[in-house]
C-alpha cells in the first residue's frame, strides 16, 4: 500500500472519529428552549465554529503523528513532491467534495424555503460538511487504488 493510500485511509477514519466524538460531546449540551430562541442560534453557531477549530487542530495533530509513525515503521520519508497523478487525484477529490457540499448547502437553504425549523438548516449544513469531507477521502482512496 502506498503512502497516499495510507494517508487517505487515516484521513477517512480520523474524519469519522472527529465528527463522531465531537457530536457525542456536544449533543447533551443542546438547549431545551423553543425553536426560535436566541439560545438555540447561539448553540448552533458555537457548534459549527468549535467543530471547525476542533477538526482543524485534530487533523493537524493526526497528520503529524501519521508522518512520524510512517517514518518509524517504514524508514521512508513523506514524498517531497506531487506528480501529475497526485494533482489530478486531488482535483477530482476536491471536485467531488465541493459538489456534495453544494448539494447540502442547497438542501439547507431549501429547508428554509419550505418553512422547516432553522435547526434543520444547521443540521443539514453540518452533515453535508461531514459527508463532503468523507467523500474527498474516499475519492482519493478510490483513485489511488483503481487509477484515474
Amino acid at each position: 500500500m502506498t503512502y497516499q493510500e495510507k494517508k487517505s485511509i487515516v484521513s477517512l477514519i480520523s474524519a469519522i472519529l472527529i465528527f463522531g466524538i465531537y457530536c457525542f460531546y456536544k449533543y447533551p449540551l443542546h438547549p431545551n428552549g423553543g425553536l426560535k430562541s436566541l439560545e438555540t442560534f447561539r448553540y448552533w453557531g458555537s457548534f459549527v465554529l468549535t467543530l471547525l477549530l476542533f477538526s482543524i487542530v485534530a487533523h493537524i495533530i493526526i497528520s503529524i503523528v501519521f508522518n512520524i509513525v510512517f517514518r518509524i515503521t517504514t524508514g521512508e520519508k513523506e514524498p517531497a513532491f506531487a506528480d501529475e497523478l497526485d494533482k489530478l487525484i486531488d482535483l477530482k477529490a476536491n471536485r467531488n467534495s465541493y459538489f456534495v457540499f453544494i448539494i447540502g448547502f442547497l438542501l439547507a437553504m431549501g429547508s428554509l424555503v419550505i418553512f422547516q425549523p432553522s435547526q434543520a438548516m444547521f443540521i443539514i449544513l453540518i452533515i453535508s460538511g461531514f459527508i463532503s469531507d468523507v467523500t474527498g477521502s474516499v475519492t482519493k482512496l478510490y483513485h489511488y487504488r483503481k487509477g484515474v
